[in-house]
C-alpha cells in the first residue's frame, strides 16, 4: 500500500523548487488569493516557528507580528497558490520548533543571524 501512495506522490503531484529553509529563518511566502472572478498575489512575512511533516503532508508555520498581535498561518509545502518563497535571513536557533518564540516581546524576540562559513 504504502508503494502505491510514494507511486501516486511522485507521478501526479507536481513538486515546487523552493530554496531550503529552517525554523528560525525569515522568509516572504508569496501566494495566490482568488477574489470573486480576480486572483492577485499576496505576500507573508515572518519567522518559521516550525517544519512538520514530509512528503505530500509537508507544512511550515510562519509568525509575524501585526501591530501588537502575533499572526500565524500555516503553509502545506505542495499547496498548489504558492508561487515563491524567499528567504530573507538565517535564524540561530537550537531547537526545531520554537514555540518559546509566542511569548517573546521586544528585544527578546530577535532571532541572532546565522555567520556565513
Amino acid at each position: 500500500m504504502a508503494n502505491l501512495v510514494d507511486f501516486v506522490q511522485s507521478e501526479f503531484v507536481t513538486k515546487k523548487d523552493f530554496p531550503q529553509f529552517n525554523s528560525g529563518d525569515t522568509i516572504t511566502v508569496y501566494y495566490e488569493i482568488k477574489e470573486g472572478e480576480k486572483t492577485r498575489t499576496q505576500f507573508f512575512k515572518g519567522v518559521v516557528i516550525q517544519k512538520r511533516g514530509s512528503g505530500m503532508t509537508e507544512t511550515f508555520t510562519i509568525r509575524k507580528m501585526s501591530g501588537a498581535v502575533g499572526v500565524e498561518r500555516i503553509f502545506p509545502v505542495n499547496m498548489p497558490a504558492l508561487q515563491k518563497i524567499e528567504v530573507n535571513q538565517r535564524g540561530k536557533v537550537r531547537r526545531a520548533r520554537i514555540f518559546y518564540f509566542r511569548e517573546l516581546t521586544g528585544k527578546k524576540a530577535k532571532i541572532k543571524e546565522k555567520r556565513r562559513g
